[in-house]
């Protein structure tokens, strides 16, 4: 993604005590969090797959009883929005005031969970009294602030964001009162500080649209190493992953994680949303299903991966339509405290029942480009390829893949044609179907399976590039087909279905 996500917008608040008789009513009254307590939370899903699930919250939701019950009942990690930055906890220089921070860590320890603190440093949200500072003085400010909230928080945060943000999209380093005073050592004299005052809390760099290879995600990299290579002390990196569909997913996540593991870091997804231009729709539900899941499977394929916060669970207290507007319905909970496709997607990820919400993912995922530029014309042209995201090999022949369109007007009989495999057109079979019930987009199929083969764990089939036509060669009007798509990049394609042994594991029938 190249748009840029600004952070938390502020609120002020505060708690009043909560009953648990209250807390376990209200949860058994709002029917959703209820029946997941039973078949397992997220956060006990993920920690039986070695990893925490988390929510970030702020004091002004807390005293939301409903709320409040499901935070404290579905989630084992949380992170305060607002409430331990630097205007919120120094707003005048020297004077210290964590009493809303205190209420975020007094919730956690009441219901058993961690917090993540957020955030020591950053270029936004700062008082004004720090960006007037002489830049001969901002060292010592810094180094006095981190120390004294790292040092009051001992033992209440298990993990800090000690800097926030550093860097901007191209992976040059963002201009604040820190990097114009002390260039990018500031980072480093952070850590130190922090390590200092703190020295048993986990510390991290945290930055968004670093989730995907590129050159953000690559300055991350150069400057992690760099921190390594001279003993500063550095646990992890966070990535936020605000996505949105409109955007794609992040390009090759896991595969990014696994180089920053491969340092010695942790790594840590901090502020997970997907976002999306309203209304929305069943089309943009299912995308949003979709990153969802990946971004949980990328984490639990990565041994050093630790865990995932969302940020914040619920539509009704996020931060997207503020910030973005025109966009929102970016949570895994609905304005009504109830879940949405995207819960069942995760619950499934995480190796949970799918909530009745049907087909869930299985070892192979379906990716899709469109190699036609018209939607109009006498051909349709779908680019598809096979990922195999298990740890076992997939055997090719009791696979069988579904591109859905509509027949329009013309010709009811087909031809069908493989041009081009890297596994050999000859192993790739091809038809076209009448739907058993037609619906709107989707009268026929085009199903695509195989004579034989292995797909190994990990590994692509490739480009299975295909072509169908009427057997008139009548036009099209592609515009409308369930399954058609316009980009122009292979990516995960929710609305193509892969079967094996003749069960969905894969994609969302019409």
């Amino acid at each position: 993604m190249s748009l840029v996500k600004r952070c938390r917008h502020s609120r002020t608040g505060g708690l009043p005590t909560l009953l648990v008789g209250a807390l376990a009513l209200v949860t058994t009254l709002t029917g959703g969090p209820a029946t997941a307590a039973e078949q397992g939370t997220l956060h006990e899903l993920a920690t039986a797959q070695g990893k925490y699930f988390g929510s970030a919250t702020d004091n002004p939701e807390l005293p939301d009883a409903a709320y409040a019950a499901v935070l404290g009942s579905e989630f084992g990690q949380i992170t305060p929005g607002n409430s331990m930055k630097w205007d919120t906890t120094e707003p005048a220089q020297g004077q210290f005031n964590f009493a809303k921070g205190d209420v975020i860590t007094d919730f956690a320890q009441q219901h058993g969970q961690t917090v993540r603190g957020h955030t020591l440093v950053w270029h936004s949200q700062l008082p004004g009294w720090v960006g007037a500072l002489p830049p001969a003085q901002v060292e010592a400010a810094m180094t006095n602030h981190v120390t004294e909230e790292a040092t009051h928080y001992r033992g209440a945060v298990s993990a800090w964001d000690v800097v926030n943000e550093p860097f901007n999209e191209d992976g040059t380093f963002r201009t604040s009162p820190f990097y114009t005073a002390l260039g990018s050592d500031y980072i480093a004299t952070a850590l130190r500080a922090a390590h200092a005052a703190d020295p048993d809390a986990k510390l991290y760099v945290n930055d968004y649209n670093i989730e995907g290879l590129g050159a953000k995600s690559d300055a991350m990299y150069a400057l992690v190493s760099e921190l390594l290579a001279e003993g500063v002390p550095l646990d992890g990196v966070g990535m936020q992953a605000h996505l949105a569909v409109q955007y794609g997913f992040p390009y090759q996540m896991q595969a990014n994680m696994q180089r920053f593991a491969d340092l010695g870091l942790d790594v840590a997804v901090t502020e997970l949303d997907v976002r999306m231009q309203l209304p929305a729709d069943s089309a943009k539900t299912a995308t949003q299903s979709s990153y969802y899941r990946q971004v949980t499977e990328a984490c639990l394929a990565v041994e050093r991966c630790v865990g995932i916060t969302v940020w914040d669970y619920t539509d009704k207290y996020s931060w997207v339509p503020s910030t973005f507007p025109g966009q929102g319905a970016a949570n895994l909970y609905d304005e009504n405290l109830l879940p949405k496709p995207a819960y069942s997607a995760v619950r499934t990820a995480l190796g949970g029942d799918d909530g009745g919400e049907g087909g869930g993912p299985g070892a192979l995922k379906a990716q899709y480009r469109s190699s036609d530029s018209s939607a109009g014309d006498n051909q349709i042209k779908p680019g598809l390829q096979l990922v195999n995201t298990g740890d076992t090999a997939a055997d090719l022949s009791d696979v069988t893949v579904r591109y859905w369109f509509t027949s329009d007007n013309g010709a009811s009989t087909y031809g069908t044609w493989c041009d081009w495999s890297p596994i050999g057109c000859s192993t790739v079979t091809h038809r076209v179907a009448a739907a058993s019930t037609p619906k709107a987009g989707a009268d026929h199929y085009l199903e695509v399976g195989f004579t034989g083969g292995s797909l190994a764990p990990g590994a692509t089939t490739g480009e299975i590039q295909l072509r169908l036509s009427k057997t008139d060669w009548s036009n099209f009007d592609e515009s409308d087909d369930y399954s058609h798509g316009s980009g122009a990049s292979y990516a995960d394609a929710d609305r193509i279905a892969v079967y094996v042994g003749g069960e969905l594991v894969w994609g969302i029938e019409p």
